[in-house]
């Protein structure tokens, strides 16, 4: 199996959203349908790859 998909809850707006597993691609993307939240990362290094969350600031690490 190649993908599989959990329901979660969103960790922007709290309602229900998806996690989907492509371990082919070695990636983990989390996506909200209710507030358009998405964060793609990869399931190797844990870094991310894309992201964006409405209402959430961005701060730069240095």
């Amino acid at each position: 199996m190649n993908t599989v998909i959990q329901t979660i809850h969103c960790p922007n707006c709290g309602k229900l959203a998806e996690r989907h597993h492509l371990n082919q691609q070695q990636l983990t993307r989390t996506q909200c349908s209710n507030c358009d939240y998405l964060m793609i990362v990869c399931q190797r290094t844990g870094k991310v790859i894309e992201a964006y969350a409405p209402g959430i600031a961005a701060v730069m690490a240095r």
